[in-house]
This record gives structure tokens, sequence and C-alpha cells, in this order.
């Protein structure tokens, strides 16, 4: 394993990447990466500051505006799409492995999502290129006189895209930023998120090398208070993409709407998996497990809000907690690891800070004892049961392997409860019933409902949020409308 891990740190980039060049150059201290499963610094990362930011933000605008990108065809876009797909593909190796190392994630979902997913996103946004199209109006105006009217619609580019991407799927949402905006014919400043920041600067540089010219595709690194504020305030910037935390979203957006520029803000989840007493209870309890422990918790729509009928409500909780105590922590380069590090040390605190509440608040702790490793950003996963809906756990985002249990008797009173929380963007439900499957589906206030699953995402599929979980839907015709503007043509001509 140890000439394993020097093949990552050899693909490791202390630069960013403007008009098409690496630049180290930092505005203030640097910024240390970690490795989470050790704690050990593996790489210094520059901090771009507004002088970074002005300089990627007027190679985008002049790549746009006068360089070769703006006069490209969409086919040609399209290819150039493909191309990096291929090359990511190509590349999985050293991509995955960066991820794992630099973000501590089980090496098979590097793999199977960082890598596979990303090619499989990127070559569904290309098809999207050829299919941007506007409309023929019928207008009415019966003025002046003897002259008829020829109207249509455009779409066009938004302009320069501001992407700010969270660290619990680095590449992955790296590309759900750029490929919607590269089929729109935009161009990107993207900023990764500080702790995990590597991957970003290889597909930029994967980019460059599928043929995208200078400065289509930047990425800038640097701490969101002072980088990110910056890229969200510049004026040059057209449109700002956010996924993050709703606290952090709601500055962005009081930003993005001083200055009226366009954005798309995916947050926060407290996310309800409510399983009926009709359900597969098997595969329940290992879907419940899997919606919450899936990447160590650290995941917006995580199943972090356990409903279940009280007739199987204590098999449920007790299934879930049984496979909660049997799994192994351990590096994400371990075959025989389940539970890999947290993104940080501060992370980890956070979170055990939120175990240490619900231990305070009474909740029935059936899970989450026991050793973790020495080293490394640890935390065992966690259940609690008889949780009161008003307990803190029960109603903030943890982020991370914490799941909150509690009992319901009808099917009216598990819809209440899924819906008692400030957020809206995923939620599961589980049965075999059609009909009552049909009714929650329908009342749960969220942006994706699952049924009998949990987590699953496609590109075709729309991906956003209710109520405080965000703005706006990724994926599918949404994500790239979202990078569209709509203006129309309005023509007049004498009546024969």
């Amino acid at each position: 394993m140890g000439q394993d891990v020097q093949v990552e740190r050899n693909a490791i980039r202390e630069h960013m990447i403007i008009d098409g060049k690496p630049v180290s150059q930092s505005q203030g201290p640097t910024i240390p990466v970690y490795d989470p499963a050790t704690g050990q610094v593996i790489a210094h990362q520059p901090e771009a500051g507004a002088q970074g930011v002005d300089l990627a933000v007027r190679a985008a605008r002049q790549a746009l505006e006068q360089g070769e990108w703006g006069k490209m065809l969409p086919a040609q876009r399209e290819r150039l799409l493909l191309r990096l797909a291929d090359l990511v593909e190509a590349n999985a190796d050293e991509l995955a492995r960066l991820e794992t190392l630099n973000n501590g994630k089980l090496l098979f979902f590097s793999y199977g999502l960082e890598v596979a997913a990303s090619a499989q996103w990127l070559r569904y946004m290309a098809g999207w290129a050829t299919k941007i199209s506007g409309e023929l109006l019928s207008p009415s105006i019966a003025f002046p006189p003897g002259i008829n009217y020829h109207a249509y619609t455009r779409q066009e580019p938004v302009g320069v895209v501001g992407a700010i991407v969270p660290w619990n799927f680095p590449l992955l949402m790296a590309v759900w930023k750029i490929a919607p905006a590269m089929a729109a014919g935009c161009t990107v400043v993207l900023k990764p998120a500080e702790e995990t920041p590597l991957t970003a600067i290889r597909l930029a540089e994967l980019a460059l090398e599928a043929g995208f010219p200078a400065g289509v595709i930047n990425v800038i690194t640097g701490r969101g208070e002072s980088t990110g504020a910056a890229l969200t305030a510049h004026p040059g910037v057209n449109k700002i993409s956010f996924t993050g935390s709703t606290e952090v979203g709601k500055l962005i957006g009081h930003q993005a709407i001083n200055d009226m520029k366009r954005m798309s803000l995916e947050l926060g989840g407290k996310s309800p998996v409510v399983i009926m007493d009709d359900c597969d209870v098997d595969m329940a309890i290992q879907g419940a497990a899997n919606a919450i422990f899936f990447n160590q918790g650290q995941v917006c729509t995580a199943g972090s809000r356990l409903f279940v009928q009280k007739g199987i409500y204590e098999r449920v909780v007790q299934g879930v907690a049984d496979l909660a105590s049997s799994m192994t922590l351990g590096s994400g380069f371990e075959q025989s690891t389940q539970i890999a590090p947290l993104i940080s040390a501060r992370h980890q605190q956070r979170v055990q800070n939120y175990i240490d509440v619900g231990r305070q608040q009474g909740g029935r702790m059936l899970a989450g004892e026991g050793a973790r490793p020495e080293q490394g950003y640890f935390v065992r996963p966690t259940v609690f049961a008889d949780v009161a809906p008003d307990a803190r756990i029960m109603r903030e985002e943890i982020f991370g392997p914490v799941v909150v249990a509690t009992p319901f008797d009808t099917e009216a009173q598990a819809l209440a409860l899924a819906n008692d929380t400030d957020f809206g963007l995923g939620a599961s439900v589980w049965s075999q019933d059609l009909a009552r499957v049909q009714r929650l589906t329908a009342g749960i206030k969220a942006g994706t409902v699952w049924v009998n699953t949990h987590n699953m995402l496609d590109p075709s599929m729309p991906f956003g949020g209710y109520k405080q979980s965000g703005l706006g839907r990724e994926h599918g015709r949404a994500a790239v409308e979202a990078y569209l503007e709509t203006k129309s043509v309005c023509m007049a001509y004498p009546a024969a």
C-alpha cells in the first residue's frame, strides 16, 4: 500500500488552473490539505483571494466573448464533453485513488461514483448541447394597422458561471456544475472545497487535454470566507451555482440578489425514511442502514430521520443498530473497511458534539459505542431510538453517520413527521402497498422521493429541494436550462 499511496501523491497538483495555465501564487498563507485516514498533510494549496478570482473571471470572460469557445458549434461542444468523459475513464485509477487519499471515502465508491458516474454525467450532458432550442410564437399584436409580427425565442448562455462545490463528492459535483454549463455554452470558474481540491484540478487538466480552450474551465482554490466570497461578489460573474450548507447558501443568495446574479442553490437536508409495516422488513433494515451510513452519512440526502410503524419498530431499529455495530472502520483503501473517516478533525468534532447532545436529550442510544482507529477522523455509526420531534438531533443536519428513530401509528402521523422539518431535499418510503405509496409520495414535501430504495440518482432525474433545501434543480433538462437566458425576438413586417 505504501507504493500505491506514493502514486497518489505523485498525482497531487499544488496549483490552480487559470486561463489554461498552472498558477501557484497565493494571496496569503497556503491551505494545508489532509489525508482524513491519517490526519497527515498531503499538500498545500494556494489561496486565490480576490486577485486570483479576478484573473480567473477575466480569463473566463475573454474565452466566452473573444475566444473560439463562443463561436463553437453545439456539436463541437458535444464532442469536447465526450472526449473529457473518455479521459476521465482512461485516468480512472489515478482519479479514484487521488479522491480516496484526499476525501477518505471507500475506494469502491471513488471508482463507482466519482469516476464512473462523472463519465456518465458528462456523456448525458454532452447530448444536450445539440438540443437547445427556442420556440416559434404566434403574437396577437394589433397595432398599428397593416403590420404583421413574427416572434420567436432564443436560448443563450447565461455567461460566466461561478461554481462552488462541497467536499463530500468532489469530482462528481464538479462535473455536475461544469457539464451542463459547457453544454449551454458558458464558461466556468470552479472553486472546490478547501479540504478537497485535488481531483478538480486534475479534471481541469484533462479538459485542456480534451481540447477545451484556455479560460473555459478555470479552477481556483481557497477558503470560503475569502476566495469563495470574492467569487460570489465579482461583477464579472453572471451566475452562481452553489452546493453546500443552508447557512452559507443564504449568504450567497443575499449577495446574488444584491447583484441580480442568476443563482442555483442545492443546500442541506434532514431526509426522512418512512417504513410501513407491510414492507419487506429485512430489505427495509438494510436500506435504512445504507441510507444513513453510505459515505459516512456525509450526504445531503442522507436518511437521517427514521420513522417506523409501531408493529415493526423495535425489529427495524434494532436491526439497523446491529448493522451499525458490526461495521468495520478503517482507511478507504482497505477492502474490509465499511466506514471510512469523516472529512476533517473539525467535522469529526462537530458530529461528536451532536452525539453528546443526543445522549443529553434522552435518546435511547442503540449503537455508537466502541473503539475507533487512533489516527484519522473517525466516528462510529450511531443509532438513537425514541427521539422526540423537537430534539436538536431530530431537527438539525448532522452530516455524519448518525440516525434518529421514532415510531408512528398511522399513515397520517408518518406524513406529519416526515414533513416536520425546515428541509425538503429527499425522502424514502418503504411499503408494498401501491395506494399507500402513491399517497405518501404525493404528500411528502421533498424534491426527490424514493420508494423501496434511497440515494439513487440518474443524470436524467431533476435533483433539488423544497423549503430551505435550496433553489433550482440539477440534472436533466432543468440543469441545462439553469445556465441559459431566454431572449424574445419580435419582427414587424408589412401585411400583404
